[in-house]
């Protein structure tokens, strides 16, 4: 008899993006000092400006996220992955918990390629983060359980982010859509697209996986294709 898998219970994913986050501060403050870790080389090689995603540096996309500009600012997103991430991972597995995380991530660097300001500089978890709290909306409504806990936590998050300045509104925005629609594709999808005689567990975990694919195509495109046509000012640093 072949031995029976179990689902993880702790959220080993989530642990291991805080450390990666908390690490690569941890370098930028070795090279900048923990007053100004923006200064970090390491810091101005994966930061998100327009100008130079046009250059053709097109992991900013994704290494944007993995930088923070002081020590708040990675404290308060490190404490809401962990809050929002340990129930998610659980929930959604490790597999499609990471692809919803970037996913998010990267739907939020499309948004600010699409719409930010020229001259704005982007770093931050933030967009991921937004978009697992679209991705808990998602689940909270396909559990038939009261949404207004999870809507109160989004408005209020959306609402500091259009009153405090400096912060990426479009980038949250951007995660919190493409994290909820990566959600949505894993849990509403299957039943809308398999007929009832197909449904079963495989079948729903591969119409999900495509979708995923798809959205993750889609984020990185936008981004890219943002890069690509885009003709503003160029910032020297």
């Amino acid at each position: 008899m072949a031995p029976t898998r179990t689902a993880p219970t702790q959220p080993y994913a989530t642990y291991a993006l805080i450390a990666v986050n908390l690490l690569i501060f941890a370098l930028c403050v070795l090279q900048a000092g923990v007053g100004d870790p923006g200064g970090a080389s390491i810091f101005s090689a994966g930061d998100l400006l327009k100008s130079d995603v046009a250059a053709g540096e097109y992991w900013r996309l994704l290494t944007a996220g993995f930088l923070h500009f002081s020590v708040m600012h990675v404290a308060v997103n490190m404490l809401s992955l962990y809050i929002l991430g340990r129930d998610l991972e659980l929930a959604l597995g490790i597999g499609r918990y990471l692809a919803v995380y970037g996913i998010a991530l990267l739907g939020g660097s499309a948004a600010v390629m699409l719409f930010e300001n020229d001259r704005a500089l982007t770093a931050g978890a933030s967009g991921a983060i937004y978009g697992l709290m679209g991705a808990m909306l998602v689940i909270i409504l396909k559990a038939r359980v009261s949404p207004v806990p999870v809507l109160l936590i989004i408005g209020f998050n959306v609402v500091l982010s259009f009153s405090l300045p400096g912060i990426s509104v479009l980038g949250h925005l951007g995660g919190l859509v493409f994290g909820a629609a990566a959600t949505a594709a894993i849990v509403y999808l299957p039943d809308a697209v398999l007929p009832a005689g197909r449904r079963n567990p495989q079948a729903a975990s591969r119409v999900g996986w495509i979708a995923l694919a798809a959205l993750f195509i889609l984020a990185l495109g936008l981004g890219i294709g943002a890069g690509v046509v885009y003709d503003g000012m160029i910032y020297i640093r």
